[in-house]
């Protein structure tokens, strides 16, 4: 017993010792790392983690007015493949050499820039210098791309198998291409340099959002990342754009530099009453012949405007009560001499005008009627007139969202840094020596048709985070009352002449549809230091004005540079563009007024009734009621075609998608409430009759709950 009691003891000491022993040991090797081995340690442990990685936030959308992307950033993605991951150097390579013909199969027919063999021996030759991080194509793919690659063999095992490895990039893309694109702006190719230019640049700060930070450890030679702070995604704006303005402008503007072989050319629309700007067009002619917008010329070119400004001093003199507009004006033969300066009409050739009223001085754009006026009332007192136009406003810089913007240039008498001439102030009052931007000139047009009140163009309604507006920019005057209620009613009667007097210049701008007022202007362009003379002339024509002339929706500039096919015209060129544009936009609105049309224009009235669109089964009934066969294929909602024959109806089938806003103009109300119902909408409806407009453009995306607002007239 005793002897047992002694082994008893032997086993447990010699457990004991080796217990210590051990811990003696782990003790030695946490002070040799802690104290001799640390610094080795440290610099292993820096290898295989990496901390205070930035995590890119997404770049903010911008959007149009009624929603539809503008500019928005996709991921991008270079692949690579791991070939030193365990899982592909194992079993001699087992899981590679099965998987590589079928892959570089699928690679060659997938990229096709190089064949199968070529694939295969590109991937084999890095597999077996086991490199960590070998790019299988040269080019970014897109997330659809990737998509499918990871459908491909050895991919699609996952990423610790195959070695397939992703680096994600954002590339800032343009879903309507070119339209608007430099009003939008672009950014750097390196895109943490932000903005290059336009509302990219403007809102960067805000587009951009705000970084976070990740850790990145190496784990089984396959790096993890943990994100610590999430990355703030960058805010979205949401432009005054109108997809469909801006494109019936381009489109227009484009169609008129081809055709006269200008230099370059600028439309800007924009809306009488808030001031939002719906389109804006900067074309430059490329060396190749072709044009694109290379620069904001409508906001940043410092060009004399010509006789559209003749506008501005009849505004001044009626104002400060120095004439009227039936006072007469001698402009004689077309010539007429202000010191030792010679000043020409247009007609000059054939005789001039002689004796004319102030208001066919607009009319016809007499430069010896408006200059003479203004020399006759401010002759003494040149400064007045400058006064008056600084007191108008039309000079105060307006500090628009677009990085560039320029601020007119009306020198004034008593400034002895600029240079004024007894020539300068009949000069100055038809648009010379003196630069205004053709948006500043916009402005001033939107005063007339906005009753009086000059307010600040703006291309930016909102701000938006997650769908939800943290922010809206509000309309902006920048004078309450530019000039007499009387003297602006005066105003409007005269850019009326312009388009319908007997004189007007502007004569081709008339149109059936929609009633149009303005003024033409046509400005030799001065070549600097070199004046207006030297290596030919050349010219700048311009239409202002607004539509319709009774009721003002929208004010438009349109200018033309250069041009060298025909002879220069604001009214012929300018104008004819403006036209179109005026016409296609109210067509679009579909506001025109029957007295628009011509009787010629109108269609005979069917004998059946006319539905646009709408239930099959409450025409079903009327139809039925009237003893009128249906023909077509019918469905819950159909649309009903013309039929000249007048003796049955015609209709087809109308396809609802149900992400999709309807296009419910010409619906009726039950209708119309019925079907944004059932699509998950809040309907609110004002007015009766048929339905004009709604407050969500067609073919917006939806999302139920929505409130939708219906306009019946």
């Amino acid at each position: 017993m005793a002897d047992k009691h002694k082994n008893i003891v032997f086993r447990f000491g010699i457990v004991y010792v080796f217990i210590v022993v051990a811990f003696l040991l782990v003790i030695y090797k946490i002070l040799t790392i802690q104290f001799f081995e640390r610094e080795n340690w440290l610099a292993l442990a820096a290898k295989n983690v990496k901390t205070n990685i930035e995590v890119k936030a997404n770049r903010g959308n911008i959007f149009s007015s009624d929603g539809r992307l503008l500019a928005s950033s996709i991921p991008t993605y270079y692949i690579y493949m791991d070939l030193r991951v365990p899982a592909l150097q194992e079993n001699n390579g087992q899981l590679f050499l099965e998987n590589i013909d079928s892959l570089s199969l699928c690679l060659s027919n997938f990229f096709k820039d190089k064949s199968k063999a070529e694939y295969k021996r590109d991937i084999t030759a890095a597999y077996y210098k086991k490199l960590g991080a070998f790019r299988i194509y040269p080019k970014k793919i897109s997330y659809s791309q990737l998509k499918e690659l990871k459908t491909f063999p050895l991919f699609r095992l996952g990423k610790n198998k195959s070695g397939l490895i992703t680096k994600e990039q954002f590339k800032r893309v343009k879903p309507f291409g070119s339209l608007a694109s430099r009003t939008i702006g672009d950014i750097y190719a390196d895109e943490t340099k932000g903005g290059k230019n336009g509302l990219e640049l403007k809102f960067d700060s805000l587009l951009r959002g705000t970084p976070g930070i990740a850790t990145r450890q190496k784990v089984a030679n396959t790096w993890q990342e943990t994100v610590q702070v999430e990355p703030i995604d960058g805010i979205d704006v949401i432009t005054t754009i109108d997809v469909d303005i801006q494109g019936i402008a381009e489109k227009a503007l484009l169609d008129s530099l081809k055709s006269f072989d200008a230099q370059e050319g600028y439309v800007v629309v924009m809306e009488v009453q808030s001031g939002e700007v719906k389109a804006i067009v900067n074309m430059q002619k490329n060396e190749d012949g072709t044009y694109s917008e290379n620069r904001n010329g409508a906001v940043s070119d410092m060009v004399e405007p010509g006789s559209t400004f003749k506008v501005v001093s009849l505004m001044a003199a009626l104002d400060d009560g120095k004439v009227n507009v039936t006072d007469s004006i001698d402009t004689g033969n077309g010539i007429f001499q202000f010191a030792n300066a010679f000043m020409k009409d247009h007609n000059y050739n054939r005789g001039g005008f002689h004796k004319i009223t102030i208001a066919e001085a607009i009319h016809a754009s007499s430069n010896i009627g408006i200059s003479r006026m203004i020399v006759n009332a401010y002759g003494n007192n040149p400064a007045a007139y400058v006064d008056k136009l600084y007191k108008m406003k039309v000079n105060e810089p307006m500090n628009l969202e677009i990085p560039g913007t320029a601020a007119p240039n009306i020198r004034h008498p008593l400034d002895k840094s600029k240079y004024w001439s007894k020539t300068t102030l009949p000069w100055m009052s038809i648009g010379y020596e003196t630069q205004i931007p053709p948006i500043y000139t916009l402005a001033f047009y939107n005063s007339i048709a906005n009753d009086g009140k000059l307010i600040r163009p703006f291309f930016v309604k909102a701000l938006s985070k997650n769908g939800q507006i943290i922010k809206t920019f509000q309309t902006e005057t920048i004078n309450e009352q530019i000039c007499k209620p009387s003297v602006l009613e005066t105003i409007r009667e005269t850019l009326l002449g312009v388009v319908e007097g007997r004189l007007g210049t502007a004569k081709n701008v008339h149109s059936k549809y929609v009633r149009i007022a303005g003024k033409t202007g046509t400005a030799q362009i001065s070549k600097g230091a070199l004046g207006y003379r030297s290596g030919g002339k050349s010219h700048q024509v311009s239409f202002c004005g607004y539509f319709p002339a009774e009721h003002p929706l929208y004010t438009c500039i349109v200018v033309i540079r250069e041009p060298r096919i025909g002879y220069p015209s604001g009214g012929k060129m300018s104008g004819s563009v403006f036209k179109d544009i005026a016409e296609r936009i109210m067509f679009l609105r579909s506001t025109l007024k029957p007295e628009y049309f011509q009787p010629d224009t109108l269609r005979k009235v069917p004998k059946i009734p006319y539905v646009l669109w709408g239930s099959f089964s409450d025409l079903e009934k009327v139809t039925s009621e009237m003893r009128l066969p249906i023909s077509g294929t019918a469905g819950s909602f159909v649309s009903v075609l013309p039929n000249e024959g007048n003796n049955y109806i015609e209709i087809s089938k109308k396809t609802i998608y149900r992400q999709l806003m309807p296009d419910f103009r010409g619906m009726g109300a039950k209708d119309a409430v019925f079907l944004a119902e059932k699509l998950g909408l809040r309907v609110m409806i004002s007015g009766r009759g048929k339905l004009a407009s709604q407050s969500i453009r067609p073919g917006t995306i939806i999302r139920k709950g929505q409130i939708l607002s219906l306009y019946f007239q």
